[in-house]
């Protein structure tokens, strides 16, 4: 993780780590549906590994604070731990941000495994047509290898220029417009605009889409399904972000990588494209406050859109913690999806915790960690705020229609119905009435009910998503309603605050409530009741 990384999980700034496009910039969308295949499943034990160990991992998660949603632990090939934070569950695609690098990172290797291009081919090679009047002689020397290694010799990330192209102009031809200001290859900047670039050279290459590229190459072997991609509005997949799939996937991609690329006997990614991917081509300290220390894992080298770790480890990564982590000495592939503010934190929890789990051979069972393990996986769930489940004055205001004022996200309306299992709250802007049907207490999904957002901010994820939803009163006249967007990292906090015949609408995105650099964005908005 560079500065620049950093700067943007504290500010949510969007250049370094990917978020999907903006509105205006999602024209298309892909998604493939394929057959599904799980790896195989072990007990702890069987594959050399400490059940108790792992119970201490989940003890020091929870006593950490961050939020995971899912962990797949895979020793020798088979799955030994899984599990799922509810709301979300095994068959949720999860976006993966800055991780969606390594898998087109892998459409790169294809490709010159195919004989489509080189690591020594020139970026102007590729985009005739987009090249500027002048070529600089740093844009000259810029090469494939520059790209996937994130030494192009900019002085910034050029993600925000090439998000704020018209239409009318290419991505490729902003990129190669922008001034590089050093050396190709002696200097690291993380740069998503890299990868974009890289995604484009793939689909100019083969004539396809990255992901499209991927179907028979990567995720059939794999059995990887369901997987989407976000597109800009020139039908390019946006290559370093905007990818979903499902943590076994991740975990999959993670076990061929640590393979060596063979997939049930048959090699399917070059063994020499695994090696030299995994292995640092340029310097990623040199960007660090302290430079390289033994403890910083975004200061021990970068591969082709991997990072090299402490402990002898490699990884792909995205914001929020999104990890797919291959430790080669322990023959172990851990993915995670997470909403974390602290990815050092969630490094560190491995290290200081679940290195410990490791045998070099199988162990007797311990039945009783083993079932305390597996009782523990079945019942992981995000905290949610819980407080009095029903108000004096849920029958006054059930049914009926609160008229809300003017406001930037065009709703018009909200509305209140409540039962004894559940709340039904109706939202109504110029599209129509969005109806949630929301747990007490307790989360409720809603697999068709979809949505980007319901109150959206500027650039946040636009991915319809199936959501989640709970209410709980914290005094009489507040309602909390508490939402996860459960094929994202994150969610949303809506307080409803009656008094008299009026009601206020208060926003926490919880980005906003998991970090203190962040200021919620959404103003109140008010309404009352219909006459």
């Amino acid at each position: 993780m560079s500065l620049t990384r950093r700067t943007f999980i504290n500010q949510m700034g969007m250049a370094a780590a990917g978020l999907a496009l903006v509105p205006s910039m999602a024209k298309a969308f892909q998604t493939k549906n394929l057959v599904g295949v799980a790896l195989p499943r072990s007990t702890p034990e069987l594959q050399g590994m400490s059940s108790a160990a792992i119970n201490a991992f989940l003890d020091a998660i929870e006593k950490s604070g961050i939020q995971f949603h899912s962990l797949m632990i895979v020793r020798n090939g088979s799955v030994v731990t899984e599990g799922w934070w509810a709301p979300y569950s095994a068959p949720q695609k999860h976006t993966l941000y800055s991780l969606s690098k390594s898998f087109t990172s892998s459409a790169v290797g294809f490709a010159i495994a195919e004989g489509k291009f080189t690591l020594e081919s020139t970026v102007l090679s590729f985009f005739p047509d987009d090249k500027p009047a002048e070529v600089s002689a740093n844009l000259a020397a810029m090469k494939v290898k520059h790209l996937l290694s994130m030494g192009t010799g900019h002085a910034k990330d050029t993600t925000a220029s090439l998000r704020e192209t018209p239409d009318t102009i290419t991505w490729a031809k902003k990129f190669l417009a922008l001034p590089v200001e050093s050396e190709p290859g002696t200097r690291f900047l993380y740069n998503t605009g890299a990868t974009y670039m890289l995604s484009a050279i793939v689909q100019k290459a083969t004539g396809q889409n990255v992901l499209e590229y991927l179907k028979p190459r990567l995720l059939e072997p794999l059995g990887i399904e369901g997987m989407d991609w976000e597109n800009n509005s020139e039908g390019v997949a946006v290559g370093g972000y905007g990818l979903r799939v499902r943590t076994e996937d991740i975990a999959k991609f993670g076990l061929l990588y640590l393979q060596k690329g063979k997939w049930n006997g048959k090699q399917i990614l070059p063994a020499a494209w695994i090696e030299d991917a995994t292995t640092s081509h340029i310097d990623n300290s040199t960007v660090r406050p302290k430079g390289k220390t033994p403890d910083d894992d975004w200061a021990q080298g970068y591969g082709y859109q991997f990072w090299r770790c402490t402990h002898n480890a490699v990884r792909g990564d995205g914001a929020f913690g999104q990890f797919c982590i291959m430790m080669p000495e322990q023959n172990t592939v851990v993915a995670i999806t997470s909403e974390s503010f602290d990815l050092q934190g969630s490094m560190n929890l491995i290290w200081n915790n679940l290195l410990t789990a490791f045998n070099v051979s199988a162990q007797p069972k311990n039945l009783a960690a083993i079932g305390l393990l597996q009782g523990r996986l079945s019942k992981l769930a995000i905290t949610l705020p819980k407080a009095n489940k029903t108000s004096p004055i849920a029958t006054r205001i059930s049914g009926k229609k609160y008229v809300l004022k003017e406001n930037d996200f065009k709703m018009q309306s909200v509305s209140f119905q409540f039962n004894p299992d559940h709340t039904l709250i109706t939202l109504t802007d110029d599209q129509g009435d969005k109806k949630i049907k929301c747990g007490i207490n307790a989360w409720m999904i809603e697999k068709d009910f979809k949505t980007q957002t319901l109150f959206p901010l500027k650039n946040r994820p636009v991915v319809a998503t199936p959501i989640a939803a709970s209410v709980t009163w914290t005094d009489d006249n507040t309602l909390v309603l508490t939402i996860r967007y459960s094929e994202t990292a994150h969610g949303d906090q809506i307080t409803f605050g009656f008094e008299s015949n009026n009601v206020g609408l208060r926003f926490l995105h919880s980005v906003a409530k998991g970090n203190p650099n962040t200021v919620e964005a959404r103003g109140v908005i008010t309404g009352s009741l219909q006459a």
